[in-house]
């Protein structure tokens, strides 16, 4: 296996994928289900050498995986229903009205369509939910896209066996042999060099600022430029009000402890950055919190690499005069050694002069922000850049506080949560992860739940089409039986 792809192997790769696109964008829903579910069944053969194999490389524990592994085969399962149900087109319906004056009005029908071959970029640190058969892979697959898969550096033979498991459902359905490609590189070059060939139509991301960022340039360079769905991590931040520290200050400070620490803080909803009021609850809470987090075990990190990037960006907060450490050392405690779950502290005045405090620490890390009162906190949270999450604590008595709050934050992020911890994210229609600009590139879309589809379509409308030349999706008799909105009204009903 070459280290770096080279320029001819990412040609065909895309070739591939152009080509069998050509075919491909014509298969019914069933047909696309009936893949999906093969490729699920493929993961689940590949047995305990999947969860070994993904341990060796990243560390992250069989049970970790165990759990990963449902979910990737649990994500495929979600989109071949979504399929099989049909109504994922968004047809819309708008019938002729040929006496409306003073002009008559046409006939009008749109539904989604696959915007093309995808080009994914896997996550590092979930190789396998937002791995090569992962969230952005399964979408796009559930669009009817070609996929080429960029493979993470971390879990190179990890990745070779997701390619075998997708592969192997390639062959059994009769698919096109370019439906999937994979591709290995540690260079920037390969990446740049598949998101700039015309081959490809969109773009799946999960992964830093600097590199998110570089693909959507690129992307936005092009000739023809193509959207690119950039996940670029986030600091989550979480407001604790002093009634909430007053009636439970030490379960937050234990559960907080516990979730900036979960997964070695290597997760992009990891809390990194809280928010406090001066007064007697949290001069209480923080000590607390400094004892649960010195309490937890150094983490283990996915590798070294991380863990020096870790360390410098640590390292660089440390030195800001006004910031000072509360628990652990900052540093790990030797050369790709674990690193010690961190957490500092700073004052509102100068989280609002330095917009390199919202810088994220990818790891066990999270920095205390003390507001002098909730005045000095509502005047500090507008400075927040986007994030995918925000958390409020509150007691009973402070949700008028609370309401406000959650209406600023909204403005900042793509899910907002009461009374709990951002860490975890479900796997529901109802679910959104996204958010605003750096945490993404698309802060309408979600890279997670069904509508984690909608990434990979686009919408076509028909203007006086002969039903014969509709798509079955826009029949007047909807022989499919999906929902649709006709003149305004979501029915099932054929159109009489």
């Amino acid at each position: 296996m070459s280290p770096n792809a080279t320029a001819g192997e990412i040609d065909r790769a895309a070739r591939g994928a152009r080509e069998a696109y050509d075919s491909a964008r014509q298969f019914p829903a069933s047909r696309l289900a009936a893949f999906l579910e093969a490729v699920a069944l493929e993961i689940e053969s590949l047995g305990e050498e999947l969860l070994e194999t993904g341990d060796r490389e990243t560390a992250l524990g069989p049970a970790r995986l165990a759990g990963e592994r449902d979910r990737t085969i649990g994500q495929l399962l979600m989109f071949a229903a979504l399929l099989r149900e049909g109504s994922y087109v968004e047809a819309v319906i708008d019938t002729a009205r040929p006496d409306r004056k003073p002009a008559s009005r046409p006939d009008i029908r749109k539904m989604l369509f696959p915007i093309g071959p995808a080009a994914v970029f896997p996550a590092g640190n979930f190789p396998f939910a937002f791995g090569p058969a992962g969230g952005d892979t399964a979408s796009a697959f559930a669009a009817g896209c070609p996929v080429v898969v960029k493979a993470h550096p971390g879990y190179p033979s990890t990745s070779e066996l997701f390619a075998r498991a997708v592969d192997g459902a390639v062959r059994a359905q009769g698919f096109p042999p370019g439906f999937f490609s994979l591709l290995h590189g540690d260079r920037a070059e390969v990446g740049r060099a598949l998101v700039k060939h015309p081959g490809i139509a969109a773009v799946g991301f999960t992964g830093s600022l600097v590199a998110g960022r570089a693909i959507f340039d690129a992307a936005a360079a092009r000739p023809h430029p193509i959207p690119v769905y950039a996940e670029m991590g986030s600091v989550n931040p979480v407001v604790l009000l002093p009634g909430a520290l007053a009636e439970r200050g030490q379960a937050i400070a234990g559960e907080l402890a516990a979730s900036v620490t979960l997964g070695g803080g290597q997760f992009c909803t990891n809390p990194g950055l809280v928010f406090v009021i001066e007064g007697p609850e949290t001069a209480r809470f923080l000590p607390e919190l400094a004892a649960r987090v010195n309490d937890r075990p150094p983490c283990v990190l996915l590798s070294a690499r991380i863990g020096e990037g870790l360390a410098r960006a640590v390292s660089a907060t440390l030195s800001k005069p006004a910031v000072a450490l509360m628990a652990g050392t900052g540093r790990p405690a030797g050369p790709g050694g674990p690193f010690p779950p961190t957490v500092m502290r700073t004052t509102s005045a100068s989280f609002r002069d330095d917009p390199g405090l919202q810088d994220e620490h990818f790891g066990p890390v999270t920095l205390v922000v003390v507001c002098e009162s909730l005045d000095d906190l509502f005047r500090t949270l507008p400075s927040l850049h986007g994030t995918l999450t925000a958390t409020v604590h509150a007691s009973d008595l402070e949700k008028d506080t609370a309401r406000a709050l959650l209406s600023l934050l909204r403005e900042k992020a793509g899910r907002l949560i009461w009374n709990g911890y951002p860490t975890g994210v479900e796997v529901v229609p109802a679910m959104h992860h996204g958010g605003p600009y750096p945490a993404t590139t698309a802060p309408w879309s979600t890279s997670v739940g069904a509508a984690a589809i909608k990434r990979f379509l686009r919408p076509v409308a028909f203007q006086n089409v002969p039903q014969a030349l509709l798509p079955e999706a826009l029949q007047d008799a909807n022989p499919l039986g999906i929902l649709r909105l006709v003149d305004g009204d979501w029915t099932r009903r054929p159109i009489s």
